[in-house]
């Protein structure tokens, strides 16, 4: 396996990252035998950067359960993120978030994205609902190691995001 140096956090990272987000599942619910297969043999051929999200129902507690039961936590980096859409008060980006660790079985989280910007709008609501404060403290102590959006619009909203 390859990987990169991510130079904000040191974290080696290997070039190719494990989504979850198609995880089986038999009858809508995941198939956690078949998961636990994909991740650990993810694992052990060098994978160590695992992405996940609130909006793939079952995965963060598939991929939650599969670290606890093989004590794998600690070789892998987590990206999960919150659903931004789904933000309407302050009080919702730590329910997501608390939500999100303890379906992950875990205290931190090493990649927290932002889910689904797609205007400057949406990211000034969450900044008037005090998220820049919020990410500051969760950085400072520790739950979050580094953060990021992922986003779904236009050239021209992007930069306007980017500039903000």
């Amino acid at each position: 396996m390859q990987y990169r140096v991510d130079k904000k956090s040191g974290n080696k990272l290997s070039v190719l990252g494990l989504g979850c987000m198609r995880f089986p599942r038999n009858l809508g619910v995941t198939d956690l035998k078949k998961a636990e297969g994909i991740v650990l043999d993810s694992i052990e051929k060098g994978i160590n950067y695992f992405d996940t999200a609130w909006f793939y129902r079952g995965n963060e507690e598939a991929l939650g359960i599969i670290l606890e039961r093989n004590k794998v936590r600690d070789k892998i980096y987590i990206a999960t993120k919150m659903p931004a859409m789904l933000v309407g008060k302050t009080k919702d980006l730590d329910h997501f978030f608390n939500e999100e660790l303890q379906c992950l079985r875990t205290d931190r989280v090493d990649y927290y994205l932002i889910h689904n910007l797609a205007d400057l709008a949406s990211w000034d609501h969450l900044v008037n609902l005090g998220i820049e404060s919020w990410i500051e403290e969760k950085k400072k102590n520790g739950q979050i190691g580094q953060i990021g959006f992922s986003f779904h619009g236009t050239l021209e909203e992007f930069m306007k995001i980017l500039d903000a």
